[in-house]
């Protein structure tokens, strides 16, 4: 596993300086028609662009993620949206993945997919019915929807708007405030690879005063 956080850093180090961060106060992103977490009418937003094979993003999920449901997330301070960002050129089954999790949330079964994809090996474990029937989907209408235009095209607007939003690796974190009837978070902070909770927290806290 070190191995590989080493290779990913290595190729995200060579890969700076190729998308410019815009000006904070002016960017705002999508959060209306993707998978969260949380209550729908929480402003505060933490948005995460995740790729499957990402080990970091991995770390995040088992590490950060469950301390942030419990402090935040099921309390009903926090709304925590997942976008994709499959790197491609790294990561041979990401972008497959990502159709997958989105493929399952057809089914009302996103987040039992997100979650297995980001504990199996992917390079090794391609097999999406067996992932389908182990989420409890039908796999039929499963196998069907992977090969569809709709989840595709969804997988490519995220990679396209975090691209736009200076997105470089993953994860990358945006936190902000959602303005209301909008289905766009205002955002106020970047947080860039696997954050420790501590660290989290502390953004987050900053923010939650905000009106």
């Amino acid at each position: 596993e070190l191995r590989n956080e080493l290779r990913e850093i290595k190729a995200l180090l060579q890969a700076r300086g190729i998308a410019a961060m815009p000006q904070l106060g002016e960017l705002r992103l999508g959060v209306g028609q993707e998978p969260f977490k949380g209550k729908h009418d929480v402003r505060l937003t933490l948005i995460e662009f995740t790729d499957y094979q990402c080990p970091f993003c991995r770390r995040h999920a088992k590490q950060t993620l469950p301390e942030l449901e419990r402090e935040y997330i099921e309390t009903e301070k926090l709304k925590y949206v997942v976008r994709d960002f499959p790197l491609q050129s790294l990561h041979r089954e990401a972008f497959q993945a990502a159709i997958a999790a989105d493929c399952a949330g057809e089914q009302g079964r996103y987040w039992d997919m997100h979650d297995r994809l980001l504990t199996v090996d992917l390079s090794n474990d391609r097999n999406w019915g067996q992932h389908a029937k182990a989420v409890g989907l039908d796999e039929g209408k499963f196998l069907s929807c992977l090969v569809s235009e709709s989840p595709r095209e969804g997988v490519q607007k995220d990679l396209e708007e975090g691209k736009k939003a200076g997105v470089q690796g993953t994860p990358t974190f945006f936190l902000g405030m959602t303005e209301p009837d909008s289905g766009e978070m205002k955002v106020v902070k970047v947080l860039r690879g696997a954050q420790s909770y501590a660290k989290m927290k502390s953004s987050i806290d900053e923010l939650l005063g905000m009106p």
